[in-house]
């Protein structure tokens, strides 16, 4: 696998973790109690390396390709809100998971 190929599934799986963060941090009581909350303050630093390793990556994987190759951040968007927060996983939720994977998979073979 590439560096720019790495690169990318780097800032896939940093930003997943920032957002899991993120979503940790908005937990606190009010905002300004969220924002200085350690949760929020990480994931926001790792959202933000995230972007600097898709920019590393969009210099060979045309934007094309890269961006529908974030689709897979909603499928474990909505994994780790089920299992890390409780949040209801519904069918048509599982159905919008198979058809991201779908498009994904079409999209690498295309």
């Amino acid at each position: 696998m590439s560096l720019y190929w790495t690169a990318l599934l780097a800032a896939i799986v940093i930003s997943m973790a920032g957002q899991t963060l993120l979503k940790a941090g908005a937990a606190a009581p009010d905002f300004i109690a969220q924002l200085f909350n350690l949760s929020t303050i990480a994931g926001l630093v790792l959202y933000g390396g995230s972007a600097l390793l898709y920019i590393v990556a969009l210099r060979r994987i045309p934007m094309s390709v890269a961006l529908p190759c974030t689709a897979i951040s909603y499928v474990a968007a909505l994994l780790i809100g089920h299992f890390a927060f409780a949040e209801p996983l519904g069918m048509m939720r599982i159905s919008a998971i198979g058809l991201i994977c779908a498009g994904v998979m079409v999209l690498a073979l295309a």
